[in-house]
This record gives C-alpha cells, structure tokens and sequence, in this order.
C-alpha cells in the first residue's frame, strides 16, 4: 500500500490555486521525493491533483480529461458524468486514487468510489495523507489573514509538511 501525498486545492477572489508535496512512500521507505501529483488539464484551464496509487491517478486524470474535452470544460457536467462512469465500470471501482479537481468557479473532490464531494466552504479542499493538516492550516489562515490564495496553498502545505511523515516540503504550485 501506497501511503503519500497531500494535495490542497483553493478557490477565492477568481483565482484557484492547487498545490502538492512530492513524497512517494512504500511502508517506511521514501521512494521518491521530488514526484508531481498536480497537473492542468482541458487547455490550462482546470487544476487537478492526485492522491493514491499513481498508475490508478494517470489512467482517472485521462479519462477524466476526456469527459472535460467531451463537455466543452464544463466542470460541474464533467465531474457529474466522471463519477457516473466511475461508479458503472467495475474496473474503475477498484481503483486506489482521489482526486481534486478546480477552476476559478467550482472546487471538487473525486473519490475512488465514484463519490463527487463539493466542500461545504466551496473553496477548500484537502486530500491524501496530510490533508487533513493542510485543510486546517488553509481554513485558519483564510479566516485570520489577507494572504493571497497561492501563499495560502504554500504555507498550509508547510505545515501538512512538519506534521505528516507521508508528506515532505518539495511543494509544486499551479495556478489558473
């Protein structure tokens, strides 16, 4: 079992930003340090980001980037038809991965059993190993501060990143 990862992804003022450490972890071996869990997807225009079994990741971040070309971006409709096609496919079931997806106007979180969550802020989202340390670091930092939303993202991953054994500081950042 694959134990890594923190993703936090953050929507606020028209900007959304996602950020993910670089920590691949088999038991209590660090496999790699430096791995990006973040990607853009549909033309730069939605952020997306992983957490689980990377194989399981590339094969969902396809074929949910297909379902977004096949929606014309529309990522509430895309998520909708995503989760359908997950729930359906026995196959897809099976596999070990969460994802969150994000544009300026919708957050989501993607779950390996066909779930499609939207926070009940609507603007953070934290998944992986870490992700409970970050989304608590995001939503104290986003009540008490004028922070921009990609400082938010870096410095709640810092923290994900002292805390979590799963989690290191090698932080990658996109934003849209």
């Amino acid at each position: 079992m694959f134990d890594a990862t923190t993703i936090l992804g953050y929507k606020s003022n028209g900007k959304a930003v996602i950020g993910g450490d670089g920590q691949v972890t088999f038991g209590d071996t660090v496999l790699k340090g430096n791995a990006t869990k973040i990607r853009t997807l549909h033309e730069g225009k939605v952020l997306a980001g992983f957490a689980g079994s990377t194989a399981d990741a590339f094969n969902l971040f396809d074929m949910f980037e297909g379902i977004l070309a096949e929606k014309r971006g529309d990522l509430f409709k895309s998520v909708i038809g995503f989760s359908k096609m997950w729930r359906k496919d026995k196959h897809l079931r099976q596999l070990e991965a969460m994802m969150i997806v994000l544009n300026q106007e919708h957050i989501f979180i993607l779950s390996g059993t066909g779930d499609v969550v939207e926070p009940e802020d609507g603007k953070i989202a934290a998944i992986g190993s870490g992700g409970n340390y970050a989304i608590s670091a995001a939503r104290a930092l986003d009540k008490h501060t004028d922070l921009d939303p990609r400082t938010l993202v870096q410095e709640s991953l810092e923290v994900a990143g002292e805390l979590c054994i799963y989690t290191n500081k090698n932080i990658k950042i996109l934003e849209l």
